[in-house]
């Protein structure tokens, strides 16, 4: 049976795996990590608070909360706070809210994650960083590739590396390697806080409809996931319907 430091330092390694192979961190970087207080961010936290020790090109991260004011979700800030502090991550908190009613042809999630972005960005910009690290895995990034051909008829995701020309910024997501099922297990051992969580529009996404349908595909083919990571950088085009003249 595989021990507890075998298995942190395989995921460490799988972490350092991500961030060199899609050159996520240079010399002199500052970087901002959006922390939610669920396990994928306190996660991140660790990686790059250990990486920030020990990686060369030297670079430095920040850490920042965001409160949405009207969805209720007591976060535990000197938690938090404590945390980041504990793996040398400065820590900052902002608030913020949304009105749903300012555009009801786009759904309160999305009208709260945009608002939530924005301060980021201008957090990050405040804070002189130049890159964004958020908590994203695998699972989120194989997720949302399915939910693009689904809904919106796009071969797309969210890239570990995206470059945000128009804001001078660049989103970095260095777990992309990793599996939520290793994040369950690591927030497990490491004994995180769960922050309480109540929003009253969380059942309007589909994004645990499709995270069920990446289960059934694995328990149809262990190694699915994999083979779904592997698509996104072998398109066959020949294979693909093309359109006269194109």
């Amino acid at each position: 049976m595989e021990s507890t430091e075998t298995f942190i330092y395989k995921l460490h390694k799988r972490f350092d795996k991500c961030v060199s192979d899609y050159a996520l961190i240079n010399e002199g970087d500052k970087i901002l990590i959006g922390l939610s207080g669920g396990k994928d961010s306190l996660a991140l936290v660790e990686f790059l608070g250990r990486k920030q020790r020990i990686f060369k090109p030297r670079f430095t991260a920040v850490a920042v909360h965001i409160t949405m004011e009207n969805i209720p979700y007591a976060s535990d800030l000197d938690y938090l706070k404590n945390y980041c502090e504990s793996w040398g991550i400065e820590f900052h908190h902002k608030s913020t809210c949304f009105n749903p009613d300012t555009d009801k042809r786009k759904n309160p999630c999305f009208l709260c994650s945009w608002n939530r972005r924005k301060v980021l960005f201008e957090t990050a910009k405040e804070l002189n960083c130049n890159k964004i690290a958020l908590g994203h895995h695998q699972d989120d990034v194989l997720a949302t590739l399915l939910m693009n051909m689904n809904f919106q008829g796009t071969i797309s995701t969210m890239p570990p590396l995206l470059k945000m020309n128009k804001f001078e910024m660049e989103i970095i997501r260095p777990m992309s390697l990793i599996r939520e099922a290793d994040l369950i297990k690591l927030a497990e051992i490491r004994a995180f806080k769960k922050q309480n969580k109540n929003c009253p529009y969380e059942h309007d996404s589909h994004r645990s409809d499709i995270a069920k349908i990446l289960r059934m595909l694995e328990e149809i083919n262990p190694h699915s996931k994999d083979s779904l990571w592997g698509s996104m950088t072998n398109i066959q085009t020949e294979y693909l319907p093309a359109k006269k003249g194109n």
